[in-house]
């Protein structure tokens, strides 16, 4: 097992709140500012927490930032088949990353990669799904869509509007855009 897994692993037992003493370490670390230099983007890992509407950077163990983000809609299921507009939840890869005319900033994720597809078919057998139905894709992290009107404050009132994706203000998406790198590990839980 590599040093992601078991990091990753770490994170899903332990809470998220176990890594902030006060309420002072949390706001510190939605304010404080990573610059690419200051961060090995070979150490990092990101985890998304549904049910409580954030991104966390890890850098190796350590709590570097948090960031405020919203999804789909208010339905915290795990994604189930394409137009559901739910975010998936595992563990999953930064595949590419590209500067977009609609959301600023956006880095695709890795869905559905092996342990979705098992999710997916399983759910078809079960009948929870039709076996015509796909489990979409295309899914994300990426800015707000200013030229439809969607601004940060959609991000900050914790209001979902996206397919399924991950949704971040527009200057958190560029900061984790140019610290992050392609192949960084993901996990999205609830």
């Amino acid at each position: 097992m590599n040093r992601y897994c078991l990091l990753i692993l770490l994170v899903l037992t332990l809470s998220v709140s176990g890594f902030t003493t006060n309420k002072g370490d949390e706001d510190y670390l939605y304010k404080v500012k990573i610059l690419p230099g200051s961060i090995d983007p070979d150490k990092v890992f990101l985890l998304i927490d549904k049910s409580d509407y954030r991104l966390y950077l890890y850098e190796d163990v350590t709590l570097r930032k948090i960031y405020k983000v919203v999804f789909g809609n208010k339905d915290q299921s795990p994604k189930r088949q394409e137009g559901d507009r739910l975010t998936p939840e595992g563990t999953f890869h930064i595949l590419s990353k590209r500067i977009d005319k609609l959301w600023n900033r956006f880095m695709l994720l890795d869905y559905p990669n092996e342990a979705a597809w098992n999710k997916f078919h399983q759910m078809q057998e079960n009948g929870e799904i039709s076996a015509g139905a796909t489990p979409g894709g295309g899914i994300g992290i990426h800015g707000v869509e200013w030229n439809s009107g969607i601004r940060d404050n959609y991000v900050e009132g914790r209001i979902n509007w996206t397919l399924g994706c991950v949704s971040m203000k527009n200057g958190d998406v560029s900061e984790l855009y140019d610290i992050i790198k392609v192949g960084t590990p993901v996990v999205i839980r609830r």
